[in-house]
C-alpha cells in the first residue's frame, strides 16, 4: 500500500445501519453501544496503514496516535472498521471530537487536551483472507485474536443475552443508542437492516443553506437553515436551528459559511425567511439532535451538535425508522 495514495487498493464501502422504530431482544442478535463520533476503515497491509473514512477521505495525520497504534500492530495484514471517538465524562461527544476533526499534525497540546479513541467492532481482512462472509459472531472472535486492544484502540464489546437491560443502561446513562447486529450475518457494503440503530434521542445529518443575522449581543450568526434531500432530489426545508452553538463555534462556523453565499435559496421546498437571512451553496453537513418531527416535516427543539465532514451533502436524507 502506498502511503500516499488516497484511496488503498481494495477499498470496501462499509455496512450501514438501519434507524428503527422496532425494541426488540433476542439473543441471535448481538446489541452494541453505539458512539458519537466519526466512522472509520483502518487497513494494513506491511509497513503502511490508512485510515479512512466512509466518503473516502485518508485521516492519517488528522488521528497520527491511531495510525502509530495501528503500525505498531504484529499483525501486518488487516481490514478493520470502527469508530473514532472523544469523551466528555463517560459519554462520547461529537462536538468535543469536532476540535480534532480537519486538523492535519494536530500539535502535542491537542492531543493531550482532545485524545481520541478507536473502537473496533468488526474485520473485513485478517490475515490476507477476507472474511466478510463469516457470520458476525465469528468475525468479532478474529477481531479480538488479530489485534492487541490497548489504549487508543479499543474492542467494541457486545451483549446477546441481557439485551433489554442493556438498552435501558444506554438511555439511563445518555448514550445515543444501541447498534443492534444479526449474529450470523455477513458483513455486506450497503445500509443493510441486519444492523439495526435504537437510538435513546433523534439526530441525523441535515445539509446548511443559510443562517439568520445575529440578534442582540450574539456574534456570528443567529440560526442556520437546514435541509435534507427527498427522493425527488429536491432540497427540502427542515426548520431553523440556533442552540448548541458555543462563541468560537459561531465564529469559525460564520467563516467557513461566509465564503460559499448566493443570491437564491438553495431550497427546492419549505417555510423559508424573506428577510435577514443570507443563503449558501449547500455544501457542509451538520449534525442536529432534535426531540420529534412536526406533521409540517420540521424539527422540534433542534440543537447543532457538530459538522460531518465524513458525509457528503448530496447523500443527506430523512432517516425515516422502519
Amino acid at each position: 500500500m502506498a502511503g500516499t495514495s488516497a484511496v488503498p487498493a481494495g477499498w470496501v464501502d462499509p455496512e450501514l445501519a438501519t434507524l428503527t422504530k422496532e425494541r426488540f431482544f433476542d439473543p441471535a442478535w448481538m446489541y452494541e453501544r453505539k458512539f458519537d463520533g466519526e466512522r472509520c476503515i483502518a487497513y494494513r497491509d506491511g509497513d503502511g496503514v490508512a485510515l479512512m473514512t466512509r466518503n473516502r477521505q485518508r485521516v492519517n495525520s488528522t488521528y497520527p496516535e491511531l495510525a502509530a497504534a495501528l503500525a505498531a500492530q504484529q499483525a501486518t495484514d488487516f481490514v478493520v472498521d470502527g469508530e473514532v471517538v472523544a469523551f466528555v465524562g463517560s459519554n462520547t461527544s461529537f462536538s468535543r471530537l469536532q476540535q480534532r476533526l480537519g486538523v492535519r499534525n494536530p500539535p502535542e497540546s491537542l492531543l493531550t487536551a482532545v485524545p481520541v479513541v478507536y473502537y473496533l467492532f468488526d474485520v473485513l481482512r485478517a490475515a490476507g483472507e477476507d472474511v466478510r462472509s463469516r457470520p458476525l459472531r465469528a468475525r468479532k472472535q478474529v477481531l479480538r485474536e488479530l489485534l492487541t486492544f490497548d489504549d487508543p484502540l479499543r474492542f467494541t464489546v457486545h451483549r446477546s443475552e441481557g439485551g433489554k437491560a442493556y438498552w435501558d443502561q444506554a438511555c439511563g446513562r445518555g448514550w445515543e443508542g444501541l447498534v443492534v447486529k444479526r449474529a450470523d450475518s455477513p458483513y455486506r457494503s450497503r445500509r443493510s437492516r441486519d444492523w439495526l440503530k435504537f437510538k435513546c434521542e433523534n439526530s441525523q445529518e441535515f445539509v446548511i443553506g443559510g443562517y439568520t443575522d445575529p440578534q442582540g449581543s450574539r456574534a456570528g450568526f443567529g440560526a442556520l437553515l437546514i435541509g435534507y434531500y427527498d427522493a425527488d432530489g429536491r432540497l427540502v426545508c427542515a426548520g431553523k436551528v440556533g442552540t448548541g452553538f458555543d462563541s468560537s463555534t459561531l465564529v469559525t462556523l460564520l467563516e467557513a459559511m461566509a465564503g460559499l453565499e448566493q443570491p437564491e435559496p438553495p431550497f427546492d421546498r419549505g417555510k423559508l425567511p424573506r428577510s435577514g437571512v443570507h443563503w449558501i451553496r449547500p455544501v457542509l453537513v451538520g449534525e442536529v439532535g432534535f426531540s420529534e418531527w412536526t406533521s409540517a416535516g420540521q424539527l422540534r427543539h433542534p440543537r447543532y451538535l457538530g459538522l460531518r465532514r465524513d458525509k457528503e451533502a448530496r447523500t443527506v436524507t430523512r432517516e425515516r425508522p422502519v
